[in-house]
């Protein structure tokens, strides 16, 4: 009865043909209908705030199996052949020209009903309305943010495109925001659709097509050139990439498969990984990785994927933490807190899709992505608490605790990036703690570097890119005796978990290069964003390539760095400011 409502009310305005006087009378109650309709047309409550998140179906069978693609114009459809969502802010919606929409509306939906929905909108921080049917709806997205937020809302976004994208075979989504958000709504489109699924059914689902189409405000409505969508494709493709590999469980994803993978974007870029494996791990002096893994079915692996221009003048390594299942160790974890393990690959799966990216739109610094995989299993060969490893810094570690596995491997990656890949900056990410969700959020990444300029660089990345980020305190002089050994160089856990838990995890990866360490180095803890409820969200692979946008031979990855041409001196960088703060909250 209610779909029928919605039909009712729908074709009332659409076959409205009486005089101005009664379409005036007439519209003014589809208005208010129209208001009343939108409860009964999702079957839900209306778009409310980000805490709704994990209520969200994400795991939609009209959301996974797609085929997402974006282009300059899709062209003119009916809705009934290709369900629409048109989605914006309310002040962006309001300035479009109807002739720009008209051809994929008409003649189902007229101007008279868009204005009509577009009058009904109340985003509180959004909203959304059903136009005709199943068929096509207008959603708004937040008029304004906070200063931690990105002005492209892309949480919002991701989720109002989960709830509010009509189903079908073939769909369209018509994005309007200005230049600088493209970016980051369409990561945020591309969280929207995850690629793993083991649904039974899923084997013999048509396969589904979702088109996006961007419309830039204030540049006469226009739509994007060629090289951009060419990026936005190769940039939703890392995003989706990181997302399925972490909703992938670990007797489909365990090392073999994890280097199966690596090898694959390898062949693609026409790059040959280096692997060191096994036992190798041992004798090379890896004792993190090997130690970390050494009990598991599947060997641990330190794999690595090396992008080398000529030309150029400095070399970025990129460092990923791969647990692909972590149970604790001999310092077992509970029923509770296992289930969701499998994720513990996030950091290592976002590098990998961002790098893949990245060479693809071109790259012209020194790129190695270094990937530290193991299984954190139980066996007769685990490493027990109390026994001591010598990591690939030559630095000894006592442990005493075996669920704080992740420092130990990328200790050793982010050494190996030093010794034998010379880098000059070194970025580490990771699934490291429960503390980053107290920390910093579900939604903030957590970062630490030993560089002020970077850090302020990875909060602006940030909210350019939606992977959203704010800093950890950095203060090895107080925090890092947290590790003191009697018997060591160090332990691996600290001894008091309420003094600065995320920051001193992090520490200890900074202390096997060394405090001294000239480089640059930053540690990004994604724990809590690299998910959402059940689905993973493809974290850090958007925030990967704003940041290093600046050493990309693509102009819009150029546009979102806060490193890049347009932000490296101060005005520009007042002016990056100034651009965030015209749609700050009050």
């Amino acid at each position: 009865m209610r779909c029928q409502g919605v039909k009712k009310l729908t074709c009332e305005c659409i076959n409205n043909t009486s005089t101005t006087r009664k379409q005036t009378a007439c519209c003014s109650g589809v208005n208010n209908r129209v208001v009343l309709s939108r409860m009964a047309f999702h079957n839900k409550e209306p778009a409310v705030g980000v805490d709704s998140f994990a209520k969200e179906n994400i795991s939609s069978p009209n959301m996974a199996n797609v085929l997402l693609e974006f282009k300059a114009s899709v062209g003119d459809l009916e809705p009934q052949s290709c369900p629409l969502l048109i989605i914006g802010q309310l002040g962006y919606l309001q300035q479009i020209n109807w002739n720009q929409v008209k051809g994929k509306l008409l003649p189902v939906v007229t101007k008279e009903t868009w204005q009509l929905a577009l009058s009904s909108l109340n985003p509180n921080p959004t909203d959304s309305c059903p136009l005709y049917l199943n068929y096509a709806s207008v959603a708004a997205l937040p008029s304004r943010v906070s200063r931690h937020n990105s002005p492209s809302s892309a949480h919002f976004l991701t989720r109002l495109v989960r709830t509010c994208l009509p189903a079908g075979s073939n769909r369209c989504i018509l994005m309007l925001c200005e230049q600088s958000d493209v970016f980051a709504s369409a990561c945020a489109i591309a969280r929207a659709f995850p690629l793993f699924t083991r649904r039974s059914t899923s084997c013999t689902m048509e396969k589904k097509r979702v088109t996006v189409e961007f419309v830039i405000v204030g540049q006469e409505n226009s739509h994007l050139d060629p090289s951009t969508i060419k990026s936005l494709n190769n940039v939703a493709d890392g995003v989706r990439l990181a997302a399925r590999i972490v909703d992938t469980p670990c007797n489909e994803m365990n090392t073999d498969h994890f280097l199966e993978e690596i090898k694959a974007v390898g062949n693609e870029l026409g790059i040959t990984p280096t692997i060191i494996r096994g036992k190798e791990l041992k004798q090379r002096g890896f004792g993190g990785i090997y130690g970390v893994g050494k009990a598991a079915e599947h060997p641990p692996a330190l794999a690595v994927l090396s992008h080398t221009p000529s030309g150029a003048t400095q070399t970025i390594a990129w460092i990923g933490k791969g647990i692909v299942y972590d149970t604790g160790g001999l310092s077992i974890k509970s029923k509770s807190t296992m289930p969701g393990m499998k994720r513990d690959c996030g950091g290592a799966a976002a590098i990998l899709g961002a790098f893949k990216a990245a060479v693809k739109q071109g790259f012209k610094d020194n790129l190695h992505a270094v990937f530290c995989l193991a299984e954190n299993s139980v066996g007769p060969t685990a490493t027990r608490p109390d026994d001591i490893h010598t990591l690939y810094s030559g630095k000894t570690v006592e442990i005493n605790n075996t669920d704080a596995e992740g420092r130990l491997v990328l200790s050793d990656g982010v050494v190996y990036a030093s010794k034998d890949l010379s880098a000059d900056i070194i970025l580490d990410m990771a699934t490291l703690t429960g503390g980053q969700g107290i920390s910093t959020g579900k939604y903030h990444a957590a970062i630490m570097t030993n560089s002020e300029q970077w850090e302020t660089a990875c909060v602006r990345a940030g909210r350019s890119s939606g992977d959203l980020t704010h800093p950890l305190v950095y203060c090895p002089e107080l925090h890092f005796s947290e590790f003191t050994s009697a018997v060591a160089d160090m332990k691996n856990s600290v001894a008091d978990r309420e003094n600065a838990q995320s920051s001193c995890a992090g520490l200890f990866i900074g202390s096997h290069l060394g405090f001294d360490w000239p480089g640059v180095w930053v540690h990004v803890d994604i724990a809590s964003p690299v998910h959402t409820g059940e689905r993973a969200t493809g974290f850090g692979v958007a925030l990967l390539l704003a940041l290093f946008g600046q050493a990309s031979e693509d102009p819009l990855l150029n546009m979102v760095s806060p490193l890049g041409i347009t932000t490296v001196n101060a005005s520009s960088g007042d002016q990056m400011e100034r651009d965030s703060k015209r749609r700050r909250l009050v």
